[in-house]
């Protein structure tokens, strides 16, 4: 079969008017089949079979029904890489309700925004997590959602005597608890594939995070990846490193994986490069996914690499991967990184393809060719012209080209959604800007939004702004993304102050502090810059450039 045969045969089934996320997720695959692999900071492991993922997941189905979710509602998770989250998910697509993703280094207005925006009905939250959603000044005392905990018992003894225990009400309602009370054999919702499977915010420079909505056809674009980007086998032990709780880590450690029936390991820790190289080597990792960040920090720690690593394929997203990158992985690692480029609203579209039918010679600092179901072109950056090869410009996603091509508009946001495309609804404009060599390969060079992108996740200036202008001291603020050779790029803040406000380097901790209580704490600038002013156009938009140019010199 051809790619494009595959695609169009993925089409059909996960397109249709009677598919179920259910079914294509988890009911249709040998029940003994092992779904997820969970493992503990301390290398300990056990397995989830997809008979034991259908019946908790139909428990966790029947007690979303039963607190009132129904199909197309929406449903957070605040949650770690465990047992509970996935279950917790796959109830929610069973139902044929929405799942809305929570980063757990999120901090309340962060959080607030999101739940808001969504009309979140419920959220369920790992006990540690909890305080996050005590009323406060993000939080409201009337919250329209109901809140579920997730803990065993060890875990809720453990936060009972702490502040953030006690501060979390008695009255929480307990996943566990649900759970046993509830009964197995709930229907799965057979909505089609137009419905929503998920509802992820993606970040911007101009505005608040923008709802994308994810359809149960996506799956389909999922799957391709799966099987000609990252060459997953059914022999395979694979491990995407990346967070669910981002696009990369929930499309291609859970969904993907779920979809094409692979087994996917989840690690329950934050990563830590010791640790990884553990389990790369006690699991027998075969193919493994992460962020360049993760790739970088294994590098500085590579003394620790253990031998003999069973590794067959090693891909990398969520940023550019830096060309030497490729020799140390070869040295060191024992295969070649590939690295792909996609964004929230498409999952990946250009790959540096694994699978042998795309496979090409890998030419160090380009992001591949268009995966199959995917067209993709560079444009001229003033006008819809293809642009002759080796020249800068627009990349683009080629609609004729893309059957694959699911995101269609923002939630509640028509002009937003607008300006992705072009009049004619031939070019969808991805905002980054690249080239395209003779050959067809792909060499991103710069992000038109300004989306500073660090150790993999896409970190809108606009959100950290809006928190450091909140300062008594702030009269206005910018934020840029500067290189970093471990991270990809650092955050950096250029403040005006107010003109009785004193620049110290206390004021500067107090700021970056402020960032990490009020919106996420890898998002902290690690440089803030008092300034007189911020160089700006005639009509008063902020010049990034010139900001990140400073930084640079």
């Amino acid at each position: 079969m051809t790619p494009d045969d595959r695609v169009r045969e993925l089409l059909d089934t996960y397109a249709g008017p009677d598919a179920c996320a259910a079914d294509l997720l988890c009911d249709r695959h040998p029940a003994d089949a092992v779904a997820f692999t969970f493992i503990e900071p301390d290398l300990t492991a056990h397995d989830l079979t997809y008979a034991d993922l259908r019946e908790r997941s139909e428990r966790a189905a029947r007690a979303l029904a039963d607190l009132g979710v129904g199909p197309g509602d929406r449903v957070a998770t605040l949650m770690a890489k465990s047992e509970n989250l996935v279950i917790t998910l796959m109830g929610i697509w069973r139902l044929g309700a929405a799942h809305v993703p929570l980063f757990t280094a999120f901090a309340p207005p962060a959080i607030a925004l999101r739940l808001t925006a969504s009309a979140t009905k419920v959220v369920v939250v790992d006990v540690g997590q909890r305080a996050k959603l005590i009323p406060s000044a993000d939080i409201p005392a009337d919250a329209p959602w109901r809140v579920v905990v997730s803990a065993d018992d060890t875990a809720v003894r453990a936060q009972a005597g702490t502040a953030a225990g006690t501060a979390a009400g008695t009255d929480d309602l307990r996943l566990a608890d649900l759970l046993d009370r509830a009964d197995p054999g709930v229907p799965a919702a057979r909505l089609g594939g137009d419905a929503t499977l998920v509802h992820i915010f993606t970040s911007g420079t101009t505005g608040a995070p923008k709802g994308v909505l994810v359809p149960v056809r996506a799956l389909a674009a999922f799957q391709t990846y799966l099987e000609y980007g990252l060459d997953v086998r059914a022999d395979d032990v694979f491990w995407n490193a990346a967070d669910p709780g981002w696009a990369y880590g929930l499309y291609y450690g859970i969904l993907g994986p779920l979809v094409s029936g692979r087994r996917s390991i989840l690690l329950h820790a934050a990563f830590e490069p010791a640790l990884t190289w553990r389990l790369l080597k006690k699991f027998g990792v075969t193919n493994f996914a992460a962020a360049p960040t993760v790739y970088r920090t294994l590098r500085a720690a590579d003394a620790d690499a253990p031998l003999g690593l069973p590794l067959r394929v090693c891909s990398s997203a969520g940023e550019p991967l830096n060309p030497e990158m490729v020799s140390w992985a070869e040295r060191v690692l024992g295969v070649a990184i590939r690295d792909h480029y996609g964004q929230t609203e498409l999952g990946m579209a250009i790959v540096n393809g694994w699978h042998d039918d795309v496979r090409r010679e890998l030419k160090p600092g380009s992001m591949g060719q268009p995966m199959p179901g995917w067209g993709a072109e560079v444009l001229l950056p003033d006008r819809d012209e293809v642009a002759p090869a080796g020249t800068s410009g627009r990349v683009v996603i080629d609609l004729l080209a893309s059957p694959l091509m699911w995101f269609s508009a923002y939630a509640g946001d028509a002009q937003k959604s607008a300006e992705r495309y072009s009049a004619d609804g031939r070019w969808y404009y991805t905002g980054d800007a690249g080239s395209r060599d003779a050959d067809g390969d792909f060499f991103f060079s710069a992000r038109d939004d300004d989306v500073i992108i660090m150790a993999g996740y896409r970190i809108g200036p606009f959100e950290v702004e809006s928190v450091l202008i909140t300062h008594s001291d702030v009269v206005e603020c910018a934020v840029v993304g500067v290189p970093d050779e471990l991270r990809g790029e650092v955050i950096e803040a250029y403040v005006v102050l107010r003109a009785d406000a004193t620049a110290s380097p206390a004021l500067a901790t107090e700021l970056q502090q402020l960032v990490k209580t009020r919106y996420a704490a890898h998002a902290y600038p690690r440089a803030v810059h008092f300034v007189p002013d911020l160089p700006k156009t005639p009509s008063s938009k902020i010049q990034r450039f010139r900001l990140r140019q400073r930084s640079v010199d």
